[in-house]
């Protein structure tokens, strides 16, 4: 729920704004008091709420049929959708909010229905198009990630802190084999979409999915904190949940492993024709090995002591210290630990 409230209050702070500079600019002067504000605020507020229940609808598991449809239909259908949503709460707020002359649940003017209510649906409709596209255009590269591009923060490159999570799926070549790329493609698509809430929720940020791998980031935050394993952890909630409808639909449940790694980090905007963010230095190379170590270790979360030093101290972690480690393709050895959750929480 919490993942909710910043959302709803933005909205609804935005459905006032809208509410009054709608009540200035198209309705009547005569109309231009402070009841008629409120009730604007309030019809604006509602609005903007009821546009982004449809949203979420359509971002949920429930819509998984419009997204087997080109994109240009999906946001069609989810336009329309939002329009007769919105219709249908503009309608019940009139009635509500100025029935009063009338009797409370009096009849809507008829000029209402005929001026008012069309130029709501068309700015609703044509919003919903929009909003849909900026979505689109935050799922492909993310809400921090567009927002810095707009600023120029990568134009050149920036030297960062960052921890670094490498997962990937177990056995994915095998199978592949087994079940055909296709169908493999199936599961690695549904495996990604059930870990993204987990990730979000832990405040991590998907750099990059490659092949039957997902590249998960966070900055370097100068307090201590449990999110980057954590997150790990979560995500093996996730799956252990839904174990059942794995193996009911793919008949097996994915197994995963994952490497931590935390250090300087360059980034970078790279190329012309597509733009992309590109991560480069040692701590990429690292976590990825770490990643790619677990098989040989035979543990599914492996950490650097880089990152073992950003956790809180006293924390209720079970430890495995495996020592310096060389990583394939790397001369100098690294500190590497084996994390895992107490038995009453596996």
């Amino acid at each position: 729920m919490r993942r909710y409230l910043t959302p709803v209050i933005v909205l609804t702070l935005l459905g006032f704004v809208f509410g009054v500079l709608y009540r200035h600019f198209v309705d009547a002067a005569d109309e231009q008091t402070l009841g008629y504000y409120l009730r604007s605020c309030i019809h604006g507020a509602a609005l903007a709420l009821s546009a982004w229940a449809v949203q979420l609808y359509f971002t949920s598991r429930r819509s998984a049929w419009v997204r087997r449809w080109p994109l240009a239909v999906e946001l069609i259908i989810r336009s329309v959708a939002m329009a007769v949503v919105i219709a249908a709460v503009a309608i019940t707020l009139e009635v509500i909010l100025y029935g009063y002359g009338r009797g409370l649940g009096g009849e809507v003017e008829l000029y209402w229905l005929i001026d008012g209510l069309p130029k709501i649906i068309a700015v609703s409709f044509v919003l919903s198009i929009i909003i849909g596209i900026a979505y689109e255009l935050t799922r492909l590269i993310g809400i921090r990630l567009l927002f810095d591009v707009f600023l120029g923060r990568y134009r050149r490159p920036i030297r960062e802190e960052r921890v670094l999570l490498f997962l990937d799926l177990a056995g994915s070549t095998t199978l592949a084999e087994r079940m055909g790329e296709l169908r493999v493609q199936d599961l690695l698509t549904r495996f990604f979409y059930d870990i993204d809430q987990a990730i979000v929720a832990h405040g991590g940020e998907v750099h990059a999915y490659v092949g039957d791998e997902v590249i998960v980031t966070w900055p370097v935050t100068a307090k201590p904190q449990r999110a980057y394993v954590d997150c790990f952890f979560a995500i093996q909630d996730r799956i252990a949940a839904l174990a059942g409808q794995y193996s009911k639909e793919f008949g097996l449940v994915p197994e995963f492993r994952a490497g931590i790694h935390a250090g300087p980090v360059v980034i970078s905007e790279c190329g012309d024709s597509r733009r992309q963010i590109a991560y480069f230095g040692d701590t990429v190379n690292v976590a990825a090995r770490l990643q790619a170590h677990c098989k040989e270790a035979g543990r599914p979360l492996l950490v650097s002591g880089e990152l073992f030093r950003l956790l809180p101290k006293g924390n209720d972690l079970v430890v495995d210290p495996l020592g310096p480690t060389r990583l394939r393709g790397r001369a100098a050895p690294i500190e590497i630990f084996a994390l895992a959750r107490p038995a009453h929480h596996a």
